[in-house]
């Protein structure tokens, strides 16, 4: 990304302070197989973990995840990937005291990382979109166990109506069982809606394609079935929160798609970058 791309946006995001050789490798077959290499949604090379961190500063990490089914205007693994971290991470750095980790002048490294990889006790959160996809093995399950016992952080994003929200919970369910980690709504008087701004609701963020495909008259992808937006948690035995869910509101594309339209912007990415903030700011601090 070029720096220009952003000189419009970081004068828009001032408005927040008011509210207070692996990289050609192809992965193992699954529904997305046909796309070809390790590319993220708008064709960037995926950054692969290196043996070595450059530092210790926060760097995103996306999982890399097999699809067992097909959602509408979904990509698998590669949704969002990697610009919605990258622009987050950015806008976290320019608004708090928080270390980035950087590959270049205003791109903060978002490494794509398996389940099964030794790097991923490296990450301190991973995320995931389109998860209403995602089938993970027995391996893959018993490391994100792990992982998030160990006190890693895990958000998972852009999945829409009952059919995925099953898959997804299915999924986390061998993971994480209901009967030791029950799923809640978080209610809006917890602290992770607080971390730095004041959140008073969770935004419904529309894709921008389905955003200008209806003119912006409706933020619900799916009618009815999607018209109510959620953020839910599991919690550790301390009560923290350690895997958060936005259900039926893809937040991701309000960081991603921050400089495609300015009218998007407002609508979107405002109320995005608050809630997206406090999350990570939760997540490096409990």
């Amino acid at each position: 990304m070029v720096p220009g791309r952003h000189v419009r946006t970081v004068t828009c995001l001032a408005l927040l302070t008011m509210f207070a050789g692996y990289a050609s490798a192809q992965f193992r077959q699954d529904f997305f197989s046909g796309f070809g290499p390790l590319r993220g949604e708008q064709g960037d090379p995926a950054e692969l973990p290196p043996s070595e961190w450059p530092d210790r500063d926060a760097a995103g990490c996306h999982i890399l995840y097999n699809s067992v089914r097909r959602e509408s205007n979904g990509s698998g693994w590669r949704t969002d990937y990697p610009w919605a971290q990258r622009n987050l991470l950015l806008r976290m750095s320019e608004l708090t005291r928080t270390r980035v980790s950087w590959l270049k002048p205003g791109v903060a490294h978002v490494y794509l990382v398996r389940l099964t990889d030794p790097a991923l006790f490296e990450c301190p959160f991973i995320m995931a979109s389109d998860v209403g996809t995602i089938g993970l093995s027995d391996e893959e399950v018993a490391a994100l166990r792990l992982y998030l016992k160990k006190g890693g952080f895990l958000w998972v994003d852009d999945f829409w109506g009952e059919a995925a929200w099953d898959q997804w919970t299915r999924e986390l369910a061998r993971a994480m069982p209901p009967n030791e980690y029950s799923i809640e709504d978080v209610p809006l008087s917890d602290p992770i809606f607080r971390s730095m701004t004041a959140v008073k609701k969770v935004p419904q963020v529309t894709g921008i394609g389905f955003w200008r495909a209806v003119g912006g008259s409706t933020t619900s992808e799916r009618g009815e079935e999607t018209a109510v937006p959620h953020l839910r948690a599991i919690r550790d035995n301390h009560g923290h929160i350690i895997a958060v869910m936005t259900h039926n509101t893809d937040l991701s594309n309000s960081w991603e798609r921050e400089t495609d339209d300015p009218a998007y912007f407002y609508q979107f990415s405002i109320d995005g970058y608050a809630l997206g903030i406090n999350v990570l700011l939760y997540a490096m601090t409990h």
